[in-house]
């Protein structure tokens, strides 16, 4: 029997329709579509690549619901009032860091793209000097990391945001100083939007993924500490 793709063409006009018409009494007309051609395939594209998680990243297994984001937008402190993400995304935060940042999974299908990446992205202040004081004395295992061929095949080096000058103590001449004044550290893949449509999606997400595992550990080494078994998620329940 042919694989089955998690999203059809609907679910992409949905989203260029909501990029054209990003208000209330359009998206609710229309939730239907919402609910059938996108919510719900994409729970069931986060419970299978959560499944596979526990080859490669055990730490990270959640709940479907649990990772994915809501759809619409946070307009409280933004000039941008429309209401609505033209994007549908979800976030394999690593259990314990759910409320901060640390080092993650990351996809999303949008009207334009479909996003695949991993890393972590602006970090809290703590943890942004943890991973700084990191590169001191871990620096060559990084470059081994953010320069492997096979990774780089298949992500792009996500925008560091760096700054311009060294932060506050930590010396201009030592040999990861470029990579200590990034303010972000992760890898990134812009493919076409229609990529969602493609039955073989899960696999080439997980490929990804599992590439860019050793970098996701590495990021989140100064924040574990010894910890307990934990349950994990896996096929709709929990495990322990």
């Amino acid at each position: 029997m042919a694989k089955k793709a998690f999203f059809d063409e609907e679910a992409i006009r949905f989203l260029r329709g909501l990029k054209r018409n990003n208000k209330r009494e359009w998206f609710e007309a229309r939730r239907a579509i919402y609910e059938e051609k996108l919510r719900a395939p994409m729970l069931a594209l986060i419970e299978r690549l959560t499944e596979g998680m526990a080859e490669y990243a055990p730490a990270h297994m959640r709940p479907a619901a649990k990772c994915m984001f809501r759809i619409y937008r946070d307009t409280r402190f933004s000039s941008d009032k429309s209401p609505y993400k033209t994007h549908l995304g979800a976030w394999w935060a690593r259990n314990g860091l759910e409320k901060t940042s640390g080092g993650g999974y990351y996809m999303h299908v949008g009207a334009s793209e479909f996003v695949i990446a991993a890393g972590v992205y602006m970090p809290e202040k703590n943890q942004l000097l943890a991973i700084r004081r990191r590169f001191l004395e871990h620096h060559e295992e990084w470059k081994k990391l953010i320069e492997d061929k096979k990774l780089l095949r298949s992500f792009h080096v996500h925008d560091p945001m760096a700054l311009t000058r060294p932060p506050k103590g930590f010396p201009a001449e030592h040999p990861a100083i470029e990579w200590i004044k990034w303010r972000q550290w992760g890898v990134t893949a812009h493919l076409p939007a229609e990529t969602a449509l493609q039955a073989g999606l899960a696999e080439d997400i997980a490929k990804r993924f599992r590439l860019a595992a050793p970098l996701v550990d590495f990021l989140n080494a100064p924040f574990v500490r010894a910890e307990r078994p934990r349950a994990l998620w896996t096929g709709g329940r929990l495990h322990g």
